[in-house]
């Protein structure tokens, strides 16, 4: 990208974006014309270059971002004040099929992993309690806090107890998907040693709990129920984890293909340049990554709300693109059925960073997932049957999202950010600044940074660096929130607590 002062991301746009703060008065010359900048304009945000009347569609990306509220000049700044979102309630579709494809070469490059008896492959071996109810998080923290003293903090990556608020006093389908991701976790590759700790009266009952692991490795999955130890339970759990770290410790790295990595898409904390800089380099990373064989996943379905015909289209076959249907009416029927409108997305951080309305923001978000075709379509819980880009059921939220993708299999979450953020789920969660002033304000919650786009670095060099930096993270290189020990995971939750 050049360094100029906007850009005008694709030539039927009708706005352009700013790489600077415009005040009232200045010039912007584009597409041959002049035009006066009619108000002072903040950087990331949208300057209009047409004159629009009421009614009609504004345009970025390519694609309409809502409709002007009001008859608008050009040189106006375009936000939520005079911009208005075009969606409403579910929609039926037609499958338009594109096929690109990717023009990418395999390099047969490789990464240091953990194989696990099974055959998946972990980047971190970490030693884990994971509690089947809320009721026994205090047990499973004080077993992660004894194990790291006695064994301080060496021969394994880390210890960790995932807390939780659930497992007891939920019904249906509620119940089971705190059943299904926490079942993700205990068997998720990048734990070398799991405890699962149940209390005994729960509704998610330890025993029934165990048998939706299906075939587990035994010698690294166990089973401890606090109320049928006679005696100091925090003892009997110390048992166990000693003979789980013993056996941890000793595990080593090998060299994996890049077929074996499985990478979760993410955005938070957005602004006006994740759609022109560190989406768009995920999305090249994604697709770089799916040409190598491995998987990448994105989510956020309620952010695909106005750029989800663009993913329908990208599906491999008609069953695809029927589940694609699903998961993007079924997610509008979510809002609906609250009595809450599907196009009110975009949080006060968001708009304060140039993006409008959700299509806005969707058209942006989509670009991490770059161009390759959708290979599958997961439903929240479930985990990755197919390699190659997959789409997932889960919300915005940056916590359920999050752990969603770790609880598909993903080793890794690249996080997108403009605002900036310090969390992480159960899995690695690197930062990808969208604008260099993150990246310096904030370097100890952020590991890349995309805002070098617009100062001058090209693509092509940039997503070679920054494969590179994915590759050492997924080597055992650790991301900020690991070194800030910022770890946690979030359950969705859609029904009554009893």
């Amino acid at each position: 990208m050049n360094q100029s002062s906007f850009i005008k991301i694709n030539p039927a746009d009708t706005v352009v974006v700013c790489l600077r703060a415009f005040s009232k008065g200045e010039t912007i010359d584009v597409d041959g014309k002049t035009i006066t900048v009619a108000q002072d304009t903040p950087m990331g945000h949208k300057i209009l270059i047409a004159d629009t009347a009421e009614g009609v569609n504004i345009i970025k990306y390519g694609y309409p971002i809502g409709h002007a509220k009001t008859d608008l000049k050009a040189g106006e700044w375009v936000n939520e004040n005079n911009l208005k979102t075009n969606l409403s309630g579910t929609l039926a579709y037609e499958y338009h099929p594109v096929n690109e494809p990717l023009s990418i070469p395999n390099e047969g490059r490789t990464f240091e992993g953990y194989v696990r008896a099974n055959g998946e492959v972990g980047i971190r071996n970490e030693i884990w309690i994971v509690p089947t109810v809320g009721c026994v998080n205090g047990i499973a923290e004080r077993l992660a806090a004894q194990l790291s003293a006695e064994t301080g903090g060496k021969g394994v990556d880390a210890i960790h107890a995932w807390h939780h608020n659930y497992g007891c006093s939920q019904l249906s389908e509620d119940h089971e998907n705190t059943r299904k991701v926490l079942r993700d976790i205990v068997l998720h590759p990048n734990a070398g040693g799991v405890l699962v700790l149940g209390l005994g009266c729960e509704n998610n009952q330890p025993e029934d709990f165990m048998a939706t692991l299906g075939d587990y490795d035994k010698d690294r999955i166990r089973l401890l129920v606090t109320q049928k130890v006679e005696g100091d339970e925090v003892e009997a759990g110390m048992e166990i984890l000693r003979q789980l770290y013993d056996q941890a410790s000793k595990d080593q790295r090998q060299t994996c293909p890049l077929s074996c990595l499985r990478v979760g898409l993410k955005c938070g904390g957005s602004d006006g340049f994740s759609g022109i800089t560190a989406n768009p380099l995920v999305g090249e990373f994604s697709d770089y990554l799916v040409a190598q064989g491995g998987t990448t996943i994105l989510t956020e379905v309620p952010e695909m709300f106005g750029a989800e015909t663009i993913l329908m289209n990208r599906c491999e076959t008609p069953q695809l693109f029927e589940q694609t249907v699903k998961l993007i009416n079924d997610f509008k029927e979510y809002f609906l059925s609250h009595g809450e409108p599907v196009g009110e997305n975009p949080s006060p951080g968001n708009k304060a960073g140039g993006i409008s309305t959700l299509e806005d923001k969707a058209l942006g978000c989509t670009q991490k997932c770059g161009r390759a075709p959708v290979s599958g379509v997961l439903a929240y819980g479930d985990r990755i049957k197919t390699n190659g880009l997959n789409l997932l059921s889960a919300p915005g939220n940056d916590l359920v999202a999050a752990t969603a993708l770790a609880s598909a299999g993903c080793q890794i979450v690249l996080f997108t950010t403009g605002r900036g953020t310090p969390f992480g789920t159960f899995i690695p969660t690197m930062k990808v600044a969208t604008n260099s002033n993150l990246f310096a304000r904030k370097p100890n919650w952020i590991d890349f940074n995309a805002g070098k786009l617009v100062e001058g670095t090209s693509m092509s060099d940039l997503v070679r660096e920054f494969t590179d930096k994915i590759i050492a993270v997924a080597s055992g290189q650790r991301t900020r929130n690991e070194e800030n020990g910022y770890r946690e995971i979030s359950i969705f939750k859609n029904g009554v607590t009893l």
